[in-house]
């Protein structure tokens, strides 16, 4: 597991206090380790020093990791992070922010990489792994927008955006899908939403009215069985508001993708939510069937939530199957390649973020394990299923 934030060990960005937006101040560069960029190019560089050296000149800042920093000094312009960042590389973009931290927004060697629009929310739902805030967090929403000159230009990178409920900020997101177009049409997005704001058919056209050329919008739906569904996200009426937010942007031609987490309280139904989709959704690009993430509420509602995954092989076996004969395409994520049957494991994803993935001691012999997507750090610390069998 990767650290992406921590407490820098020597600050070297001058901040102003900004007590009228009550924001914390916050700069953003991108990483290079070439020390002969021309000047021209490197405004809104920093270089990285990730071993001892002659301290480079003409940037406007230095990042060095701890193990770099001897005999450098208190220069005005170098900030020493700990040796734990030595991941960073070349092209990754980070903030550094006047309480003394750095965070890494972007790491440009993985395909793993997402942004947080906000911590509101208008569900509540049982296992959410970012608890919902009351919080004025526009900061949030002005960093990804500054964040979008610091992608790369080639390529096809990809970005989720992800809350909280990201269409929180209304017009303020469709601003910021459409500066992602003008700035950066390259970058793949793949938003994650609750759909409801998509019921209001305006704000629907307003988003596809973007055009943004490779966007998702991943959207939950948990039961056939609108009480249910409404039960774990904690919201009377979520369920009508979700369907009908999926039904405005498929009529407008957008993409979308229904997410499903698998646990005690979804499991049951899910075949038959599958057969749900087929009847009244069969136009939806994707269905992802997901592991449980051991974190934020499911903690908290871990008895009411957790259900060994190896007991629900067979019937996740039958919901890919109904999927299949209506030829909608599907894929498992979160889940253990031991702990599925063989009948699913050509829509088997290795989904689990690169910097949130272990894997448990009884893997360490398996002959498949470059081939299985492993478990969220936080299961390996909290509850993981007791019947792993290791291939040989």
């Amino acid at each position: 597991m990767l650290t992406l934030s921590a407490k820098v060990l020597q600050q070297g960005v001058p901040f102003a206090d900004n007590p009228v937006h009550r924001r914390t101040p916050r700069v953003l560069f991108t990483l290079t380790t070439n020390a002969r960029l021309p000047q021209a190019a490197r405004s809104g560089k920093a270089f990285l020093m990730r071993e001892p050296g002659e301290l480079p000149s003409g940037f406007p800042q230095v990042v060095a990791l701890e193990r770099a920093r001897v005999q450098l000094g208190a220069v005005a312009n170098l900030t020493v992070v700990p040796n734990e960042l030595d991941y960073m590389a070349d092209g990754d973009v980070v903030a550094l922010s006047s309480d003394g931290r750095i965070r890494v927004l972007y790491r440009a060697n993985t395909p793993h990489n997402g942004v947080l629009l906000t911590e509101q929310c208008n569900n509540y739902c049982l296992m959410c792994s970012q608890p919902p805030r009351e919080v004025d967090d526009r900061w949030l929403l002005d960093e990804a927008m500054e964040l979008i000159s610091h992608l790369p230009r080639d390529g096809r990178p990809g970005l989720v955006l992800s809350g909280g409920e990201p269409t929180t900020w209304g017009a303020g997101f469709i601003e910021l899908i459409d500066q992602f177009k003008r700035q950066r049409p390259n970058v793949v997005l793949h938003v994650l939403s609750n759909g409801r704001r998509f019921a209001d058919f305006e704000f629907a056209r307003a988003y596809a009215a973007v055009k943004h050329p490779d966007i998702a919008v991943g959207i939950p739906v948990y039961s056939a069985d609108p009480t249910r569904h409404d039960y774990v996200v904690q919201a009377a009426g979520a369920f009508d508001e979700t369907v009908r937010g999926i039904l405005n942007l498929k009529r407008l031609g957008q993409r979308v993708e229904i997410r499903v987490v698998l646990h005690r309280q979804t499991i049951d139904g899910l075949t038959e939510l599958a057969r749900f989709i087929a009847r009244n959704l069969l136009f939806v690009d994707k269905v992802a069937l997901m592991g449980l993430e051991m974190t934020g509420f499911t903690r908290a509602n871990l008895d009411a939530l957790w259900i060994d995954s190896a007991d629900y092989r067979d019937t996740l076996s039958e919901a890919v199957r109904v999927f299949k004969h209506f030829d909608i395409p599907v894929e498992i994520y979160n889940h253990q390649l031991c702990l599925v049957n063989r009948d699913v494991e050509d829509v088997y994803v290795r989904s689990i973020s690169d910097w949130k993935k272990e894997y448990a001691q009884e893997c360490a012999v398996c002959v498949r394990r470059t081939e299985c997507g492993g478990f969220f750090a936080s299961s390996i610390r909290e509850v993981y299923s007791r019947k792993l069998v290791p291939f040989f």
